[in-house]
């Protein structure tokens, strides 16, 4: 662990202040690709604190370098719906978690827990739910009910959306701005080698409508090409190829660069964007990242997006690649080979870069006197209090052209073996304050904003309790197959709620349920349980 001295420290508070005082400059100047000089304050007299790891950060010299980083993860726990009835919670559709948990078991590693996001390796595969009818209301929403099938005496609720798909030809030019990585940490084969085939086959997707800039940061952020029209593909290529890594990862300056050539590059009524490529190894330059995020956040409401591709191993901060994803509007991807980049920017590229609906929100009410119980998977660091959902200020998560969106709840109903909470002395009866013959189960609200727009639109759906009852009915095979990745999240996370199912019959679940795989998705989940098979040591 590096000793933090009281002079490292001065100078990074120095940089901090020339950074934000640079971008605010910037910004009002109101000159898009501007940079003005800024000049830090000196310090005062006060000495600034010294920041000192944690103790549980402290590495024994036995034990092996390993800086990857996620954020904490605290499993949803059994709401009783008599005391909680409201359940809210922000889209996501991100999939970066699927592919990182795919390198750690392709290497022959069980992944960390906080590594793994269930409602990630969800929405990482695509689901026949209904398309919307027109484009005034940007998705469809599908539901569907059966018995849980690592428990029986509980159901599964499955909450489906889907957005509305474009052509290629109908989506909006676009101003990418490419922000590579190129310190030393990235000259690896799995990092910038990789970075540049990838960036090179979204580059080839472009047309002469579209323009693309390249940025890249190691010590210092540089230019390495101007905004370029996307048909002028050697040029762009030449530049790619002429990427090499070494020295220290400012990545701050980089970002702030990156916004300037993105508003130097603006297009009226088009994509706005820019594309971070890095292992998330900011370890030179910005050292507040929440003045990271809130520069990020000040662009996002410009209009300039921001998607992160995270690369490599060892030293990757997955925690900061998703966050600032996040608050950028865009979207957050693992790329762990070349197939992924492919999936991600270019069978995908409309759901990835052209935004339909923005600060998604969705808030489910169960009616106590037929569901007793209910426990949302995944979705751990999406939750919103109850007020947020009708809060317009309140940032929520965007669904691209073309994007399904998949929640799951695991509910227990009134009356049935499948509570898990015991019941009290003096519980009140329900039956005098619910009516028990209600047609609905659960009330579905979601909120949503157009991408032009601040104000959001609600939709509502009743859950009638039909949805439970279609007892003989096998359910859909998109149904089987999301609730054998959530089941496979699951085990991979200790397997509180999973009783005595395991790997063996995920397989079964999953593989009875492949239905249509034309790139081979499914497939490839089939070997990866199987992999977790043979790594899981309980």
């Amino acid at each position: 662990m590096k000793t933090i001295t009281a002079a490292t420290t001065a100078a990074a508070f120095v940089a901090l202040a020339a950074i934000l005082s640079a971008c605010e400059t910037s910004s009002e100047s109101g000159s898009a690709g501007t940079t003005t000089a800024a000049t830090a304050p000196a310090l005062g007299a006060q000495e600034s604190p010294i920041l000192l790891a944690p103790a549980d950060s402290l590495r024994l010299p036995s034990a092996p370098l390993d800086r990857e980083r996620y954020q904490k993860l605290k499993e949803n726990p059994v709401k009783l719906a008599a005391e909680q009835p409201v359940s809210t919670f922000s889209v996501d559709v991100d999939t970066g978690a699927y592919s990182n948990i795919r390198r750690f078991l392709d290497d022959g590693r069980m992944p960390p827990g906080d590594a793994v996001r269930i409602e990630e390796l969800v929405n990482y595969f695509d689901y026949a739910y209904r398309r919307p009818a027109d484009r005034e209301q940007p998705f469809e929403v599908t539901s569907e009910a059966a018995p849980t099938p690592w428990n029986p005496d509980t159901h599964l609720l499955q909450i489906g959306l889907k957005g509305f798909e474009i052509e290629r030809s109908e989506q909006p030019p676009a101003s990418l701005v490419f922000l590579v990585d190129v310190s030393g940490s990235m000259d690896d084969p799995d990092k910038l080698p990789l970075v540049v085939r990838s960036l090179k086959m979204l580059a080839q997707e472009l047309t002469e409508r579209d323009r693309i800039s390249i940025v890249v940061y190691a010590g210092a952020a540089g230019a390495v090409l101007e905004p370029t029209p996307g048909d002028e593909r050697s040029k762009i290529r030449s530049a790619l190829n002429g990427l090499s890594a070494g020295g220290s990862t400012a990545g701050a300056a980089g970002i702030l660069l990156a916004y300037q050539f993105a508003e130097k590059a603006w297009i009226e009524g088009g994509i706005n964007r820019v594309i971070l490529a890095t292992d998330g190894d900011f370890n030179v330059g910005l050292a507040d990242v929440e003045a990271l995020k809130d520069l990020i956040a000040r662009k996002r409401k410009s209009g300039i997006t921001l998607t992160t591709l995270g690369f490599g191993a060892g030293n990757y901060n997955e925690a900061l690649m998703e966050q600032i994803a996040d608050i950028g509007n865009g979207n957050y991807a693992y790329i762990d080979r070349l197939s992924e980049a492919r999936k991600v920017l270019v069978n995908e590229m409309n759901a990835t870069l052209f935004t339909i609906a923005k600060d998604v929100k969705v808030q489910i009410e169960f009616n106590p006197a037929v569901v007793a119980e209910y426990r949302l998977i995944g979705f751990e660091n999406r939750l919103l209090n109850r007020a947020d959902f009708k809060n317009d200020k309140v940032d929520a998560g965007d669904i691209g052209a073309g994007h399904t969106v998949t929640a799951l709840y695991e509910i227990a109903l009134a009356g049935s073996e499948g509570r898990r909470i015991e019941g009290l002395r003096y519980e009140p009866d329900l039956a005098a304050r619910y009516d028990p013959r209600a047609a609905e189960f659960a009330h579905l609200k979601l909120r949503y904003k157009l991408p032009q727009e601040d104000d959001s639109r609600l939709i509502e759906v009743p859950l009638l309790r039909g949805l439970l009852t279609d007892e003989g009915q096998e359910p859909s095979p998109d149904f089987r197959f999301a609730a054998a990745v959530a089941a496979f999240g699951q085990l991979l996370r200790g397997g509180d709620y999973t009783e005595d199912y395991g790997y063996d019959d995920v397989l079964a679940l999953a593989r009875d349920a492949r239905g249509e795989d034309h790139y081979g998705y499914r497939s490839g989940f089939l070997t990866l349980v199987d992999l977790a098979k043979g790594l899981d040591p309980s």
